[in-house]
């Protein structure tokens, strides 16, 4: 995969959250999305945002640059220039091996021959007039190559008890940075295999790990599980995907506050073909 991260900042938290949230609507899987996206750091303080405002990091995933850079130009149009006092600003660091795709270079355009440009050190900014003043953007944001598709399942006694796991779970990641939990919440209760009878899909339900199927199915679902709950991860690279999710899987099945719910962790298999990245989850956990 490939993906990008963008710093937004905005006049304050309400409207900041807003932008963000908006951007990373319908961004859970690019099976059927335009990208994955996802919030990699909610809050980003003043002193530390290029224009001195409240800001938060965001990144997306595609499956090629190109896919990825149609997919920023919609949403940051749609779903950032549209929100009041936002403003977006290359997010990357610095890196030969980064693949600039455009962000102001295409939605400037929207300011009818009235966009300016200003460059700032080395950045290229776009000031694009809008009703409530202007909209400032960066030229082009970077690029580089990323890890997604990470995942494990918990399963557990009950849904109660699996929701709780499941909460743990993300919150434990979300303190980590070059990561993001694209789907909602974080979790996924619909897990796919790859493929289905029906030949137009992609993708179909996960029956193995379905629990109302047992007994029709061979199933991977443990005997005393009726809640099976995935959490899905993406990141910048094959370590910190494995970090992420050796620390949700811990928070997961914490015995202070799991006790016996939780009876197993497992992770979509998929044959090994769904990439090159394989996170074979009694390393991972072993792993420092």
């Amino acid at each position: 995969m490939r993906y990008t991260r963008l710093i937004v900042t905005a006049f304050d938290r309400h409207w900041l959250q807003q932008g963000i949230r908006e951007f990373c609507g319908y961004g859970s899987s690019v099976i059927q999305c335009d990208a994955e996206a996802g919030i990699e750091t909610a809050e980003i303080s003043a002193e530390e945002t290029c224009d001195g405002r409240v800001g938060a990091a965001v990144m997306a995933f595609g499956f090629s640059t190109d896919a990825l850079a149609k997919a920023i130009g919609k949403r940051v149009g749609q779903c950032l220039m549209t929100c009041p006092s936002t403003a977006v600003f290359d997010g990357m660091p610095p890196s030969e091996t980064a693949n600039p795709i455009p962000l102001g270079d295409h939605i400037r355009f929207f300011g009818d021959g009235f966009q300016k440009s200003k460059i700032i050190g080395n950045r290229r900014l776009w000031r694009i007039p809008v009703m409530e003043g202007e909209f400032i953007i960066e030229d082009a944001t970077g690029c580089e190559k990323g890890v997604a598709g990470g995942n494990f399942l918990i399963q557990s006694v009950d849904l109660e008890s699996g929701l709780a796991a499941a909460r743990r779970a993300i919150e434990a990641i979300d303190g980590l940075a070059d990561v993001i939990t694209p789907f909602p919440g974080g979790v996924v209760r619909s897990g796919s295999k790859v493929g289905s009878k029906y030949k137009a899909l992609r993708a179909s339900t996960s029956h193995a790990f379905c629990p109302t199927l047992r007994g029709k199915v061979e199933s991977n679902v443990h005997p005393d599980a009726n809640c099976v709950l995935e959490i899905v991860i993406d990141g910048t690279t094959h370590q910190t995907v494995a970090a992420a999710m050796k620390g949700g899987i811990e928070a997961a099945v914490d015995p202070n506050k799991a006790g016996d719910s939780i009876v197993a962790i497992s992770a979509g298999n998929y044959g090994g073909n769904l990439g090159k990245h394989h996170f074979h989850l009694h390393e991972v956990l072993s792993e420092a």
